[in-house]
């Protein structure tokens, strides 16, 4: 059982309805479906919680979604960062913390890979360019893992990802370090090494073919 965390978004709409909806683009549990796993929604709730939710789980993904608030990493917000999702970060925070604590099977994708990073005490860069070329369409770049990594055992080669973001980590979080990087140095994944298994990949493996990194999780929840 795979939880992925969702977000509230107002004014939904479907049939009849325009109604406050929690979502997740379908991408996400597919994802978890095609690699052997069983998906589980997790809407934003009190963090307080996190703790019970996480041990109902077997393994933990982060979604991709708004910039994190920077304040969460003492920094001012910059005229690129988009408006906060303060209910969100609070509760995958919470999440994050709770899944270390447990010690169950963590991926963050995207903006879950960043907050894994700020979780953990690390900061963030708030605008990179050449990440997100066209508003509101995917593009693909290539990222050269890091021999011996936690990734590099999912996926050895060099591999042209889906990527679409405008912000990346900047100093690493406690712990974490980095396991791929883009050309231009960007760190595209992190793990931490003194876990069992958590990883956070900085592209969006749901818009993609390569099952590798979701069935690495999969694996690791299903561990005995």
């Amino acid at each position: 059982m795979i939880g992925v965390s969702t977000y509230l978004e107002c004014g939904a709409r479907w049939g009849v309805w325009e109604l406050e909806a929690a979502l997740l683009p379908v991408g996400y549990p597919r994802l978890v479906q095609r690699a052997g796993g069983l998906a589980a929604m997790l809407p934003p709730d009190d963090p307080e919680h996190a703790t019970a939710a996480v041990a109902r789980l077997d393994g933990l993904v982060i979604a991709g979604g708004p910039d994190v608030e920077p304040v969460r990493y003492g920094a001012e917000r910059e005229p690129r960062t988009g408006p906060p999702a303060r209910e969100r970060d609070a509760w995958e925070l919470a999440l994050i913390d709770a899944g270390l604590a447990a010690g169950v099977p963590l991926l963050g994708i995207c903006r879950g890979m960043q907050l894994l990073n700020v979780a953990l005490g690390g900061t963030l860069v708030q605008h990179i360019e050449g990440h997100a070329e066209v508003v509101g369409v995917f593009g693909d770049h290539t990222v050269k893992p890091v021999p011996g990594s936690l990734y590099a055992a999912a996926a050895p080669e060099e591999t042209s990802v889906p990527t679409y973001h405008h912000q990346a980590v900047d100093r690493l979080g406690e712990g974490l370090v980095a396991s791929a990087y883009a050309a231009d140095g960007t760190v595209e994944a992190l793990e931490l090494p003194s876990a069992a298994w958590v990883l956070g990949v900085q592209w969006h493996p749901e818009m993609g073919e390569d099952l590798r990194v979701m069935r690495a999780l999969v694996r690791a929840a299903a561990a005995p």
